[in-house]
């Protein structure tokens, strides 16, 4: 009886250490999955010359405000295709047209149209459907990210930053995009759809720029538009993956003085 108590009791302390190992190693991935956060990539497509798209920008200006301290990036691109109707935006650019066909092309749609949103780089909806990007940014929110991307600006002028990045986990068909943003603009339309009407933006890319990557860490020269200061201007990169368009990190830059 004494030797099957003895064993017994070591059977019980070998179930607890690996009882107890097993809690540390779910407590180290647990710590992992949450060091690896989720995020939402918000891409609105707009146009002053499109009288759907003033409650989208609004909407986007919302969550920008709402968001403050999360990682929730918004980029806010003026397509050019209306500015053939009367009223040429100032922000709107053929690339950021191009941009929006290719998601057309990734997303499989017949065509593209204006105020679009797309989170991620894998859905996309009426940029105004407050309650459909509402539960796309939680869901995005709530799923880890093993990719991870940081940027560092090493130095700075006025019309050229020096940026530093370091990736971790992206693959052979990641590219590194660096948008450069206005945070805030407004402007008085005079002619087309919103003729008459002034107009809030958020977000405004202004530039953006595409980097092959070299290898996990590297730096880039980022060209910065006439006018740019760091209290009204900010940067933000972005992992997408060429082959399927989903965006699988996003950063912002930190500006340290």
């Amino acid at each position: 009886m004494r030797s099957i108590k003895i064993l017994t009791l070591t059977a019980v302390l070998a179930i607890a250490a690996l009882g107890s190992t097993a809690f540390i190693n779910a407590r180290l991935l647990n710590k992992v999955n949450a060091d690896k956060k989720g995020f939402a990539f918000i891409e609105l497509f707009t146009s002053e010359g499109c009288s759907s798209c003033p409650p989208a920008d609004e909407l986007v200006a919302k969550i920008e405000k709402e968001s403050k301290g999360k990682p929730v990036y918004i980029l806010a691109y003026h397509v050019d295709y209306w500015n053939r109707l009367g009223w040429k935006d100032v922000f709107s650019s053929a690339d950021f047209s191009r941009r929006q066909h290719d998601y057309a092309n990734y997303l499989h749609l017949q065509s593209v149209y204006t105020p679009q949103i797309v989170v991620n780089g894998r859905s996309e909806f009426v940029g105004s459907e407050e309650g459909t990007l509402r539960k796309a940014i939680n869901a995005s929110l709530r799923k880890a990210s093993a990719v991870q991307l940081t940027l560092n600006v090493s130095a700075i002028n006025n019309s050229e930053a020096n940026l530093k990045y370091n990736t971790e986990a992206a693959d052979k068909n990641t590219v590194l995009l660096i948008a450069v943003l206005q945070k805030n603009a407004q402007t008085k339309v005079e002619r087309g759809e919103n003729g008459g009407h002034t107009l809030s933006h958020v977000q405004i890319v202004r530039k953006l720029q595409r980097v092959t990557l070299s290898g996990n860490s590297g730096e880039v020269k980022v060209a910065l538009p006439n006018g740019f200061d760091r209290q009204n201007w900010e940067l933000i990169g972005f992992l997408q993956n060429t082959s399927n368009g989903i965006v699988t990190a996003a950063a912002k830059v930190d500006w340290v003085d």
